[in-house]
């Protein structure tokens, strides 16, 4: 029989992006992202909400991306699998923790106040923009999600040496 363990979500980041590296040198990035549901109560008619919180985790370079594009507040798309972890806290506690491995991603809503503004450009109003080139593009294989969307090259990257060598055609951007 087949299975499937595919997650596509849009949240709000809520925080900046926690980015660390391994031993051999591949980037994580962790962060949260907040959902939000909202209905009608049909008995007393008063608006509800109801936020869930998703932990992400992407590795390699597009976590380096991540890490230095996105932040709190940000909406975001992303495209991942699940996976529950098994960990022992400080007090010998034995925890599980199910996040989002994520493969696909695509920064959302407004550009204003992202990387360096292009002070050669301006919007109008005497306030200068970041040009376009100063976000991650879609030369990965990302299909034609537009300006801010990555895909990484393989569904997952997995923290083998060979995926840490970077040339020039590998930037994203």
């Amino acid at each position: 029989m087949a299975s499937l363990n595919k997650v596509m979500i849009i949240g709000n980041l809520g925080k900046d992006p926690e980015v660390r590296y391994t031993a051999d040198g591949m980037a994580i990035a962790n962060f949260s992202l907040a959902t939000t549901s909202s209905w009608k109560d049909k008995n007393t008619g008063e608006k509800k909400e109801e936020t869930e919180w998703h932990r992400v985790a992407f590795y390699g370079k597009i976590a380096e991306i991540i890490g230095q594009y996105a932040k709190k507040g940000r909406p975001l798309y992303v495209e991942g699998r699940l996976k529950t972890r098994k960990w022992t806290d400080k007090d010998g506690v034995e925890k599980y923790t199910t996040e989002i491995i994520g493969d696909q991603m695509q920064l959302l809503g407004s550009r204003e106040g992202m990387g360096e503004p292009d002070s050669s450009r301006g919007n109008g109003a005497g306030q200068s923009m970041p040009s376009d080139d100063a976000y991650p593009s879609n030369s990965a294989g990302a299909g034609n999600r537009g300006a801010g969307a990555y895909a990484a090259s393989t569904p997952v990257r997995r923290a083998t040496p060979a995926n840490n060598i970077m040339d020039d055609d590998d930037i994203p951007f």
